[in-house]
Protein backbone atom coordinates (compact mmCIF):
# COMPACT_ATOMS: atom_id res chain seq x y z
CA UNK A 1 0.00 0.00 0.00
CA UNK A 2 1.04 3.62 -0.56
CA UNK A 3 1.57 5.36 2.79
CA UNK A 4 3.76 7.75 4.76
CA UNK A 5 6.80 6.17 6.37
CA UNK A 6 10.14 7.35 7.72
CA UNK A 7 13.33 7.52 5.67
CA UNK A 8 16.81 7.39 7.29
CA UNK A 9 19.77 9.05 5.59
CA UNK A 10 22.68 6.80 6.60
CA UNK A 11 25.22 9.39 5.43
CA UNK A 12 23.91 11.92 7.96
CA UNK A 13 23.28 9.38 10.74
CA UNK A 14 25.88 9.49 13.53
CA UNK A 15 24.69 6.29 15.19
CA UNK A 16 23.72 7.95 18.47
CA UNK A 17 20.68 5.69 18.88
CA UNK A 18 18.35 8.43 20.15
CA UNK A 19 15.86 7.73 17.37
CA UNK A 20 15.69 4.06 18.36
CA UNK A 21 14.92 5.07 21.94
CA UNK A 22 12.31 7.58 20.77
CA UNK A 23 10.51 5.05 18.53
CA UNK A 24 7.79 3.72 20.79
CA UNK A 25 6.96 0.97 18.27
CA UNK A 26 10.48 -0.51 18.18
CA UNK A 27 10.75 -0.09 14.41
CA UNK A 28 14.29 1.37 14.47
CA UNK A 29 17.54 -0.29 15.50
CA UNK A 30 21.26 0.37 15.21
CA UNK A 31 22.98 -1.83 12.60
CA UNK A 32 26.69 -1.48 11.85
CA UNK A 33 26.78 1.78 13.78
CA UNK A 34 23.91 3.41 11.89
CA UNK A 35 20.16 3.72 12.46
CA UNK A 36 18.03 1.41 10.32
CA UNK A 37 14.30 0.88 9.86
CA UNK A 38 14.14 -2.78 10.89
CA UNK A 39 10.44 -3.39 10.39
CA UNK A 40 8.41 -1.26 7.98
CA UNK A 41 5.22 -2.76 9.39
CA UNK A 42 6.22 -1.49 12.87
CA UNK A 43 6.46 2.14 11.68
CA UNK A 44 3.16 3.92 12.31
CA UNK A 45 4.24 7.03 10.39
CA UNK A 46 3.70 9.39 13.32
CA UNK A 47 7.36 10.39 13.44
CA UNK A 48 8.27 10.52 17.13
CA UNK A 49 11.83 9.80 15.97
CA UNK A 50 12.10 12.94 13.80
CA UNK A 51 12.55 15.60 16.51
CA UNK A 52 14.77 13.21 18.48
CA UNK A 53 17.41 12.99 15.72
CA UNK A 54 20.21 15.53 16.39
CA UNK A 55 21.74 14.97 12.94
CA UNK A 56 18.58 15.63 10.90
CA UNK A 57 18.96 12.21 9.30
CA UNK A 58 15.27 11.24 9.45
CA UNK A 59 12.50 12.47 7.18
CA UNK A 60 9.13 11.32 5.87
CA UNK A 61 8.49 9.86 2.46
CA UNK A 62 5.38 8.46 0.81
CA UNK A 63 5.97 5.11 -0.86
CA UNK A 64 4.82 1.54 -1.14
CA UNK A 65 5.20 -0.17 2.24
CA UNK A 66 3.44 -2.83 4.31
CA UNK A 67 0.55 -1.58 6.42
CA UNK A 68 1.23 -0.74 10.04
CA UNK A 69 0.82 -3.97 12.02
CA UNK A 70 -0.42 -2.97 15.45
CA UNK A 71 -0.94 -6.58 16.53
CA UNK A 72 2.70 -7.46 15.78
CA UNK A 73 3.90 -4.41 17.70
CA UNK A 74 1.84 -5.39 20.75
CA UNK A 75 3.19 -8.93 20.60
CA UNK A 76 6.76 -7.59 20.47
CA UNK A 77 6.02 -5.46 23.52
CA UNK A 78 4.73 -8.47 25.42
CA UNK A 79 7.89 -10.40 24.53
CA UNK A 80 9.97 -7.55 25.92
CA UNK A 81 8.08 -7.47 29.20
CA UNK A 82 10.17 -10.22 30.78
CA UNK A 83 13.50 -8.53 30.06
CA UNK A 84 15.55 -6.94 32.80
CA UNK A 85 17.41 -3.66 32.55
CA UNK A 86 20.98 -3.37 33.90
CA UNK A 87 19.60 -1.56 36.95
CA UNK A 88 17.40 -4.57 37.77
CA UNK A 89 14.11 -2.92 36.75
CA UNK A 90 11.73 -5.03 34.64
CA UNK A 91 12.06 -4.09 30.99
CA UNK A 92 8.33 -3.82 30.26
CA UNK A 93 9.28 -2.69 26.76
CA UNK A 94 10.80 0.53 28.12
CA UNK A 95 13.47 0.43 25.43
CA UNK A 96 10.86 0.52 22.70
CA UNK A 97 7.85 2.19 24.28
CA UNK A 98 8.49 5.88 24.59
CA UNK A 99 4.93 7.12 24.55
CA UNK A 100 1.98 6.19 26.72
CA UNK A 101 -1.42 7.50 25.71
CA UNK A 102 -4.28 7.99 28.13
CA UNK A 103 -7.71 9.31 27.32
CA UNK A 104 -8.98 11.92 29.74
CA UNK A 105 -11.66 14.38 28.73
CA UNK A 106 -10.90 13.59 25.06
CA UNK A 107 -7.26 14.71 25.44
CA UNK A 108 -4.39 12.42 24.44
CA UNK A 109 -1.31 12.81 26.62
CA UNK A 110 2.01 11.83 25.04
CA UNK A 111 5.19 10.86 26.82
CA UNK A 112 8.28 12.60 25.45
CA UNK A 113 10.80 10.56 27.41
CA UNK A 114 13.55 9.57 24.96
CA UNK A 115 15.93 7.47 27.06
CA UNK A 116 16.21 5.06 29.97
CA UNK A 117 17.26 5.01 32.78
CA UNK A 118 16.51 8.50 34.08
CA UNK A 119 17.69 8.33 37.70
CA UNK A 120 20.95 10.27 38.07
CA UNK A 121 22.59 7.44 40.00
CA UNK A 122 21.79 4.92 37.23
CA UNK A 123 22.59 6.88 34.08
CA UNK A 124 25.95 5.82 32.54
CA UNK A 125 28.26 8.84 32.33
CA UNK A 126 29.21 7.92 28.75
CA UNK A 127 25.75 7.01 27.45
CA UNK A 128 25.57 7.87 23.71
CA UNK A 129 22.43 9.94 24.13
CA UNK A 130 24.30 12.40 26.36
CA UNK A 131 26.56 13.58 23.54
CA UNK A 132 25.05 16.74 22.05
CA UNK A 133 22.19 16.67 24.54
CA UNK A 134 20.09 19.45 25.94
CA UNK A 135 20.08 18.22 29.52
CA UNK A 136 17.15 18.37 31.94
CA UNK A 137 18.04 17.83 35.61
CA UNK A 138 14.81 17.64 37.56
CA UNK A 139 13.82 17.02 41.15
CA UNK A 140 11.60 13.94 41.51
CA UNK A 141 8.51 15.84 42.66
CA UNK A 142 8.42 18.36 39.82
CA UNK A 143 6.84 15.99 37.31
CA UNK A 144 3.98 15.32 39.74
CA UNK A 145 3.45 18.93 40.69
CA UNK A 146 3.57 20.48 37.21
CA UNK A 147 0.86 19.08 34.95
CA UNK A 148 2.44 19.79 31.55
CA UNK A 149 5.88 18.57 32.51
CA UNK A 150 6.46 16.34 29.48
CA UNK A 151 5.58 18.96 26.90
CA UNK A 152 7.30 21.89 28.60
CA UNK A 153 10.43 20.23 29.95
CA UNK A 154 11.09 16.62 28.87
CA UNK A 155 10.38 17.16 25.17
CA UNK A 156 13.61 17.36 23.12
CA UNK A 157 15.76 16.97 26.23
CA UNK A 158 17.64 14.14 27.93
CA UNK A 159 16.12 13.71 31.38
CA UNK A 160 17.94 13.10 34.67
CA UNK A 161 15.97 12.98 37.91
CA UNK A 162 16.86 12.77 41.57
CA UNK A 163 16.14 13.86 45.11
CA UNK A 164 19.16 14.67 47.30
CA UNK A 165 17.09 14.39 50.46
CA UNK A 166 15.66 10.93 49.79
CA UNK A 167 18.71 9.52 48.00
CA UNK A 168 21.02 10.98 50.64
CA UNK A 169 23.71 11.61 48.05
CA UNK A 170 25.58 14.57 46.56
CA UNK A 171 25.07 14.43 42.80
CA UNK A 172 27.91 16.88 42.12
CA UNK A 173 30.55 14.30 41.19
CA UNK A 174 28.27 12.31 38.86
CA UNK A 175 26.96 15.44 37.15
CA UNK A 176 30.51 16.77 36.77
CA UNK A 177 31.47 13.55 34.97
CA UNK A 178 28.45 13.79 32.68
CA UNK A 179 29.02 17.45 31.79
CA UNK A 180 32.81 17.15 31.46
CA UNK A 181 32.76 13.98 29.38
CA UNK A 182 30.03 14.89 26.88
CA UNK A 183 29.18 17.70 24.49
CA UNK A 184 26.26 19.05 26.53
CA UNK A 185 24.49 21.88 24.69
CA UNK A 186 22.45 23.29 27.57
CA UNK A 187 21.30 22.46 31.09
CA UNK A 188 17.84 23.15 32.49
CA UNK A 189 17.26 22.59 36.20
CA UNK A 190 13.68 22.13 37.40
CA UNK A 191 13.22 22.14 41.17
CA UNK A 192 10.47 22.60 43.71
CA UNK A 193 10.23 25.74 45.83
CA UNK A 194 10.91 23.76 49.03
CA UNK A 195 14.37 24.31 50.62
CA UNK A 196 15.56 20.70 50.28
CA UNK A 197 15.43 21.06 46.48
CA UNK A 198 18.30 23.50 46.76
CA UNK A 199 20.56 20.44 46.88
CA UNK A 200 19.93 19.52 43.26
CA UNK A 201 20.33 23.12 42.13
CA UNK A 202 23.62 23.49 43.97
CA UNK A 203 24.91 20.19 42.58
CA UNK A 204 24.31 21.36 39.02
CA UNK A 205 25.91 24.74 39.65
CA UNK A 206 28.99 23.10 41.19
CA UNK A 207 29.21 20.55 38.38
CA UNK A 208 29.11 23.29 35.75
CA UNK A 209 31.84 25.14 37.60
CA UNK A 210 33.96 22.00 38.00
CA UNK A 211 33.66 21.18 34.31
CA UNK A 212 35.26 24.47 33.28
CA UNK A 213 32.80 24.71 30.39
CA UNK A 214 30.62 27.67 29.45
CA UNK A 215 27.23 26.04 28.87
CA UNK A 216 23.89 27.87 28.77
CA UNK A 217 21.88 26.94 31.84
CA UNK A 218 18.67 27.96 33.56
CA UNK A 219 16.69 27.17 36.69
CA UNK A 220 12.91 26.81 36.81
CA UNK A 221 11.19 26.67 40.20
CA UNK A 222 7.80 24.98 40.64
CA UNK A 223 5.48 25.93 43.49
CA UNK A 224 3.78 23.29 45.65
CA UNK A 225 0.50 24.05 43.87
CA UNK A 226 2.04 23.30 40.47
CA UNK A 227 2.83 26.76 39.13
CA UNK A 228 6.06 28.13 37.69
CA UNK A 229 7.47 30.77 40.01
CA UNK A 230 8.78 33.70 37.99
Amino acid sequence: MLRKIIKIDREKCNGCGICADACHEGAIGIVDGKAKLLREDYCDGLGDCLPACPAGAISFEEREAPAYNEAAVKEARRNKSAEKLPCGCPGTALKTIRREETQAENVTVHSHLSQWPVQIKLVPVNAPYLDGANLLVAADCTAYAYGNFHNDFIKNRITLIGCPKLDMVDYTEKLTQIISGNDIKSVTVVRMEVPCCGGIENAVKQALQNSGKFIPWSIVTISTDGQIIE
